[in-house]
């Protein structure tokens, strides 16, 4: 399987000790909560595949913050679609993903 990580200013995220970041590992996106000046910098998601022992890593996608305070025409929205049924087999183990959006 395919495994997703994150790199910030070239050291690997460790968002699964933060509640304010969130690595979906069905997509790879990488979602902030509420952005703040320490999160200004450059962000690069790596692709693992175990199978093959191998690791793909994207380009650099730089984060900045506006200085004029303006959030621009929407507040900001996470969406996430979730398959409609979820099928096991009995007996079987079943991962499903998901996270809390609050204020």
């Amino acid at each position: 399987g395919l495994s997703y990580t994150w790199i910030f200013n070239n050291n690997t995220l460790y968002v699964q000790e933060d509640n304010r970041r969130f690595v979906s590992q069905e997509t790879g996106n990488l979602y902030i909560a509420k952005v703040e000046p320490t999160d200004v910098g450059n962000y690069t998601c790596v692709v693992t595949n175990s199978k093959a022992q191998q690791s793909v890593q994207g380009p650099p996608t730089p984060l900045t913050l506006r200085s004029d305070g303006v959030m621009g025409e929407y507040e900001p929205k996470i969406e996430v679609r979730f398959p409609e049924t979820t099928y096991a087999a009995k007996g079987s183990s079943v991962k499903l993903e998901c996270f809390a959006l609050g204020k």
